[in-house]
């Protein structure tokens, strides 16, 4: 189905103006953000707050600040502004100022500026004390006295999370929502195509018949939806050419195997009988050949079904003959597939196991959204190196190739075969006690 150019623009250029429009929207709420916010202000102290606070005692706090003792500081490099601060807070303590340590907090990322003293003019101290008592403290800070046992006295602001800071994070919470429809919409069409081949791959493993991908999108999807469609067509192709190929030599050997069967009619009577035989055998190979062909190869009519209805069919058709066949009892299990292939599947795996062991128990159960069957029997199993070779078409395991005993050959190859064309599997084990274990896994 063709569109306009708009729907096969290129999937990098779709996602290329998400990503602009998510920025955009991004910066538009940043810029919005430092219009609405009122700028912080920086808090405002006295070194006579100060002062009277560190002559009170230690753990007497206020509002404003927090003093507390330390056994030692760390002294914060010289700086023109911290030695000013010193030598005001000195005056009105009465104290040396080399026993005063002032630190003044400086931004996260920031480095602390190191100061070459013989380049500044030297300070003098304030003219008076009101005039050291007035001097300003901007910002946060950290103010340390020694005190005469060598312990330290330290003060600093009360710090809480002002208003400003709530209202940045709330903006941030409302950004962020705020692009998150855009993120969604990115990573839904980054995700949906492959999603949509995972789906597609399913399906063909699961149905080789199955109808192709539809050719939609962006160009880049529909590019590889055609490839897709064209290498599921191949396939069939290149399986159908295979089976046309067998049937016809099978059907082709049908008539020389006439003509012989017509010249031996003169042939002395022992020798008569054993072609007859020869020829009869080779009749039911070419048939099952060709059953084996047209099961593999033909498309048939997928529906819901219950499995264990199927089961029950197969198991009372063999037990109205007198075999040991049995069903254990559960729930249904409906599933989509072929009733006609899965029957014939279901009947190789417990005719099998009735031929070589007299007997089969067959159960059903839901595992991990799968059906599985699996066929017990007591029979002498399979020798190791065997267990996947008998899946091979026209292998016997049965040493003696007597038709009657050993089969022909393609029960468990075309049982497999139904298997994986349901996007399922058939495998073998011997059990530990005795006997095979025939486990079959579909898809539900």
């Amino acid at each position: 189905m063709e569109r306009g150019s708009a729907a096969r623009s290129p999937l990098f250029l779709r996602i290329f103006v998400l990503m602009l429009i998510c920025v955009a929207v991004t910066q538009l709420l940043n810029v919005l953000l430092l219009v609405a916010i009122q700028a912080p202000t920086a808090k405002l102290y006295t070194v006579g707050q100060v002062a009277n606070a560190l002559q009170r005692h230690p753990n007497d706090n206020t509002d404003d600040f927090v003093v507390s003792k330390a056994t030692s500081v760390t002294l914060s490099p010289w700086n023109p502004r911290g030695e000013r601060t010193q030598m005001a807070l000195a005056m009105l303590l009465r104290v040396d100022p080399q026993n005063i340590d002032v630190r003044f907090e400086r931004p996260f990322l920031m480095r602390e500026q190191v100061y070459d003293r013989s380049s500044v003019p030297r300070l003098t101290p304030p003219a008076s004390l009101a005039a050291a008592r007035d001097l300003a403290i901007v910002g946060d800070f950290t103010a340390a006295v020694r005190q005469s046992d060598g312990h330290w006295l330290k003060i600093e602001p009360v710090r809480g999370f002002e208003p400003w800071r709530w209202f940045v994070l709330i903006w941030l919470v409302f950004s962020a929502l705020a692009v998150a429809p855009f993120a969604w919409a990115l990573a839904h069409r980054l995700a949906k195509p492959i999603g949509a081949f995972a789906a597609a791959a399913e399906r063909l493993g699961r149905d080789p018949r199955a109808a192709p991908l539809e050719v939609d999108g962006p160009a880049e999807i529909a590019e590889a939806a055609h490839a897709f469609n064209q290498m599921q067509a191949r396939l069939n192709r290149y399986v159908d050419d295979r089976a046309i190929v067998i049937a016809a030599i099978a059907h082709d050997l049908r008539t020389p195997l006439m003509r012989l069967g017509l010249r031996i009619e003169e042939a002395p009577p022992t020798l008569r009988s054993a072609c007859e035989n020869d020829i009869r055998e080779m009749q039911a190979m070419i048939s099952a050949a060709m059953t084996y062909v047209r099961d593999t190869s033909k498309p048939g009519v997928r529906r819901p079904l219950d499995l264990r209805s199927l089961a029950e069919t197969v198991v009372d058709d063999l037990s109205d003959r007198g075999e040991a066949v049995s069903l254990d009892t559960g729930e249904p299990l409906v599933l989509d597939g072929n009733p006609v292939a899965l029957k014939a599947m279901l009947s190789n795996l417990v005719c099998n196991a009735v031929k070589y062991a007299g007997g089969a128990d067959v159960s059903l159960a839901r595992i991990d959204g799968h059906a599985v069957i699996e066929v017990r029997d007591e029979g002498p199993g399979i020798p190791a190196e065997d267990i996947e070779r008998v899946f091979e078409p026209f292998f016997r395991g049965e040493p003696s190739r007597n038709r009657d005993t050993g089969g022909i050959g393609l029960g468990l190859a075309s049982a497999r075969a139904v298997a994986r064309a349901h996007g399922g599997d058939v495998t073998l084990e011997n059990r530990e006690s005795a006997g095979l274990l025939a486990r079959v896994t579909l898809p539900v």
